[in-house]
């Protein structure tokens, strides 16, 4: 696909920046709660601490919604993602946990969207882990099977009976979820939010964080927030500070990118009747989905590890964008001549075991990292359950699940996760497409395709 006309940004495609963002914090004031972050995380604490009368104050440095939470591809999912095999084994006790609570994360981001009105595009169909071999179909088995055995569920079936694109196999469909704007997500919760009782300051960078006795005090350029408890809702920004956990976030830049608009005879050519986002099973997951807008939107394939805090903000590099417009081209040879309109990426967070967490350090700081690849929902679900356990010191059992009161973390992931490490998983993933034959189902598609029209 083509890439000369790409349109790169470094804030999401799926929506525009806000109009009215809030002034930035200007002097000194108190409160009981503060909450660092405005992603779908820190909103959906602050959101629920002030359904709960708190005195909450969400102190985020550009504006609600600005970071990953409206980047990612927009899928909501109701099972855990990544390598369930090797996640079994490195945390076995944790999976039936994750197998519930990614139901129930689902499940809460849809009564989100309907408690508050949000319209987002909303399509419950489901999300697919999709092969494109049949060496990765069989992967694919296994992966359901394992889910199965946490308590999951999933329906696992060939191409035609999911409906899904010429070019796959088939894969499995998860039982909850489906695909969203999640620009549109992000901004309807920032509307609740900005409604709440929640005092709430944009263009607020936290500087630093710090206890002073029993009292947590906030930097900012203009102001300090002091407040009794802290909730830090950062994903992979934390590490700017010394109070967070160490090694809590191993922060990785992902991309997306979107077709321009495709007619609908030729979306209709690809047979991709359920319109299901796919997560390919790849190491580094690849997936694609339709929009409303008749585009396709591809993300990740390619991470690049972030080296430094503080994070910068970026744009997507063109070379990674090159290389995902031919893998876009490769999976759907009838669309290779179609632009690539735009690309934006962001910072994400990899947690320790690269599954859902959360914690406290001492009395009167605690945080939150979900995510991972597993499903926006998880975000803000924890972050309500959080902020639900800030208020009465009791905990679910989802967030029990994931539970730590660690105040530094192995430094394995931050390890693992080193540049070339990525290149070589990206190189394998290369790699094994050129032999397992995925290369040649796709081309075979597309001969039937044009077998079919003559």
């Amino acid at each position: 696909m083509r890439t000369d006309s790409t349109k790169y940004t470094n804030f999401t495609g799926w929506i525009d920046p806000p109009d009215d963002v809030r002034p930035a914090l200007d002097g000194d004031l108190t409160c009981d709660i503060a909450v660092i972050g405005g992603g779908m995380g820190g909103m959906a604490a602050a959101l629920r601490l002030a359904e709960r009368d708190q005195d909450v104050v969400l102190l985020e440095s550009e504006f609600c919604g600005y970071g990953s939470a409206s980047r990612n591809g927009g899928q909501i999912a109701g099972a855990p993602g990544g390598d369930l095999r090797m996640l079994s084994i490195q945390s076995p006790k944790k999976m039936p946990v994750m197998a519930k609570l990614a139901e129930n994360a689902g499940r809460y981001v849809e009564e989100l969207m309907q408690r508050h009105e949000i319209d987002c595009d909303y399509v419950a169909n489901g999300l697919v882990w999709g092969a494109v071999s049949p060496l990765m179909m069989l992967r694919v088995r296994t992966q359901a099977a394992i889910l199965r055995a946490f308590g999951g569920n999933g329906t696992v079936g060939n191409r035609e009976e999911l409906g899904l694109p010429a070019g796959f196999v088939g894969g499995m469909r998860e039982s909850i979820g489906g695909m969203l704007n999640p620009g549109k997500l992000a901004r309807g919760v920032r509307r609740a939010l900005l409604a709440s009782s929640a005092k709430v300051f944009e263009q607020s960078r936290v500087s630093d964080v710090r206890r002073t006795g029993g009292i947590v005090e906030l930097t900012t350029p203009h102001g300090t927030v002091r407040a009794n408890k802290v909730i830090l809702a950062t994903n992979a920004y934390g590490g700017e500070w010394d109070i967070t956990p160490k090694n809590l976030a191993t922060p990785l830049y992902v991309i997306e990118i979107e077709s321009e608009p495709i007619a609908p005879e030729r979306l209709a050519e690809l047979d991709w009747t359920s319109r299901c986002g796919i997560i390919t099973q790849h190491q580094l997951m690849t997936h694609y989905r339709l929009t409303e807008r008749n585009t396709i939107v591809c993300g990740v394939r390619r991470a690049q590890r972030g080296q430094t805090f503080p994070l910068p903000d970026r744009v997507p590099d063109p070379a990674v964008v090159e290389d995902m417009g031919k893998d876009l081209a490769r999976r759907f040879p009838t669309l290779s001549d179609v632009s690539i309109e735009r690309a934006w990426g962001g910072w994400i967070g990899i947690s320790p075991d690269w599954l859902s967490v959360a914690g406290q350090v001492g009395d009167n700081v605690f945080y939150a990292m979900a995510c991972n690849g597993h499903g926006l929902c998880q975000v803000p679900y924890v972050a309500h359950q959080l902020a639900d356990y800030v208020v009465d010191g009791e905990m679910s059992d989802d967030l029990a699940g994931i539970w730590s009161n660690t105040s530094k973390y192995p430094p394995s992931m931050s390890l693992l996760m080193q540049p070339f490490v990525l290149r070589a998983v990206w190189a394998l993933d290369r790699f094994n497409d050129f032999f397992n034959g995925s290369r040649t189902l796709a081309r075979r598609a597309l001969r039937r395709g044009r077998r079919g029209v003559a």
